[in-house]
């Protein structure tokens, strides 16, 4: 019993000893053989651009109410394009009646067809008139009479045209109703009522205020881009239309005009949108991401990888964005710059890459 108890004794020691030795070696291992994982990119010539962001509500550049010029009977006209009666969203071009106002009675009081008869009678006598007055048959105050009268029949079968055309209520330009109020037809309705109201938005606009360091930044026509969450797949393109000359006292800010080219209609008017200007670009120049850099109390340095060892690199920044920025000196093209892992490095660390 006392050798079985002392050969368990030399196996458990000999265990012991194995691990000791066998983590001494993989000690020494790491010790001389550590590499840090990272990933690196080469770097290539870019652009940057810096944009001032801002945010707005976007309105039509057209809207009109239209309302009723006459008392009359009340008649909602068919859309052509629908063979149904004119509804909201549908769109109407300029001059296309929507509503007919009937009044028999005040048709009848313009006499019309008689002015117009009238017309045509003073336009022959003053033609008889101007024929005789050059052959001497007739004096000039004749002539100049004849005259008068044809003017005065024009201007009254003109007058009586322009009363019948406050009968129909037209769409005073290309647009989509977006206001309809309800009548039924054949009931009549009185003078200045709202009939419809029509909106041209294939082109928006956006009023703005900016903070006044950005005064020297905009013009007019600068590039603008435009998101909105309804549409975060697209980015529409608009410019700087207006810009006030002076700066607001209590806000410090001067208010601009943003014109946004609609033409697929992906906006509406009344929506919110986030525009960016932008403000400046660079061509042809090394950009990385902001999230790379590494500030020292001597500046802002990052790390490249040259021969599996990260060298520590001092840089001069420029134009910068939310998410790049533009190195000036410090890098060149085709340097390997790390992008990710950099955070424990140390100048000469061994590295190993991955991509």
């Amino acid at each position: 019993m006392k050798n079985m108890k002392n050969y368990k004794t030399l196996i458990i020691a000999s265990i012991i000893l194995f691990t000791i030795s066998s983590c001494d070696d993989g000690d020494s291992s790491i010790e001389t053989d550590i590499k840090i994982p990272v990933s690196v990119t080469s770097l290539k010539e870019g652009s940057i651009s810096r944009y001032i962001e801002t945010t707005g509500t976007v309105y039509s550049s057209k809207e009109a109410v239209m309302k009723s010029e006459l008392n009359g009977t009340y008649q909602l006209q068919t859309n052509p394009s629908t063979n149904r009666s004119f509804a909201l969203g549908d769109f109407v071009k300029k001059g296309q009646v929507i509503i007919k106002l009937e009044d028999r009675e005040f048709e009848n009081n313009l006499q019309l067809e008689s002015k117009k008869l009238n017309l045509e009678v003073s336009q022959n006598n003053l033609n008889k008139q101007q024929s005789l007055y050059d052959k001497g048959g007739v004096t000039l105050t004749e002539l100049n009479n004849a005259s008068i009268e044809n003017v005065n029949a024009k201007y009254s079968y003109e007058d009586a045209l322009i009363q019948q055309e406050k009968m129909s209520v037209r769409a005073p330009f290309d647009g989509v109703i977006v206001e309809l109020p309800y009548h039924t037809n054949g009931v009549r309705v009185d003078q200045a009522q709202d009939m419809f109201k029509v909106m041209k938005f294939d082109r928006l606009l956006v009023d703005i205020k900016l903070p006044e360091k950005h005064l020297s930044e905009v013009e007019k026509n600068q590039l603008v881009h435009i998101t909105n969450y309804n549409i975060a797949r697209d980015t529409l393109v608009g410019r700087i239309s207006q810009i006030a000359p002076v700066i607001d006292p209590e806000s410090r800010t001067f208010q601009s005009v943003l014109e946004i080219n609609n033409d697929r209609l992906l906006l509406r008017p009344g929506m919110f949108i986030k525009a960016a200007i932008l403000s400046e670009k660079r061509d042809n120049t090394i950009v990385i991401p902001k999230e790379t850099i590494i500030s020292r109390q001597n500046g802002r340095v990052v790390f490249t990888v040259e021969n599996g060892i990260a060298s520590e690199k001092s840089i001069k920044t420029g134009l910068e964005n939310q998410n790049n920025i533009e190195v000036i000196d410090g890098l060149k093209i085709n340097d390997r710059l790390v992008i990710a892992g950099f955070e424990t490095l140390r100048n000469k660390s061994k590295v190993s890459v991955i991509q």
